[in-house]
């Protein structure tokens, strides 16, 4: 019997070289030119066989980055109450998925981000697309000030993550979350949406 040559079958092997393929194109050409035609092309693969194991192109992305969360969840949760608060329930929320199963593949984002260029391209494009496109419109925040916001508000929450699972310095390492919820809130919260003079230029 001959073997069929061509587009790789479905098979355990399968999902990584999709996985495979998609990190070099999105490090390569950044999250919008890579499309899910050349990721399977570079797999060796028909593209209804992405579409099958990862759906979209973002959960394609976040699963590239072994993203410990979706950020879209964790935006959504900010932005769903009082604006207020929404320092508070970003920080809560980000805590609580830190604190879970998931904490270990964020600390191996971080990890990797920090450790070769290729993963720092890949990190930057998770930051630009996954978090700074959706946050400015999902907080409804003025576009003219909102990247920079919402960047502010990530570094602190990069800088307390590196801090308290990756170092672990203490006493941060142990802190209660809503120890650290009430500390980082208010800065969250001011970043995201209160003035901050001579930040950006006047009316």
């Amino acid at each position: 019997m001959v073997r069929r040559t061509g587009r790789r079958p479905g098979n355990p092997d399968t999902r990584e070289a999709i996985l495979i393929a998609a990190r070099s194109a999105f490090a390569e050409k950044g999250y919008d030119g890579a499309s899910i035609r050349a990721i399977a092309t570079g797999a060796g693969v028909d593209p209804a066989l992405v579409h099958h194991y990862f759906g979209t192109k973002d959960k394609l992305f976040l699963a590239t980055m072994n993203s410990p969360m979706d950020p879209l969840d964790v935006i959504e949760e900010a932005a769903n109450g009082s604006r207020d608060e929404i320092g508070i329930r970003f920080v809560r929320t980000f805590l609580h998925i830190w604190d879970g199963p998931g904490g270990k593949a964020g600390v191996a984002l971080l990890r990797s981000a920090v450790g070769n260029e290729w993963a720092t391209k890949l990190f930057r494009e998770f930051i630009v697309t996954q978090i700074l496109r959706r946050a400015v419109a999902k907080l409804g925040l003025d576009p003219a000030e909102g990247e920079l916001r919402v960047v502010l508000a990530a570094s602190q929450m990069a800088g307390m993550a590196m801090t308290r699972y990756v170092i672990k310095v203490e006493p941060i390492a142990s802190a209660p979350a809503e120890a650290l919820v009430a500390a980082l809130g208010p800065t969250v919260q001011r970043y995201l949406t209160e003035d901050l003079p001579g930040v950006f230029p006047e009316a």
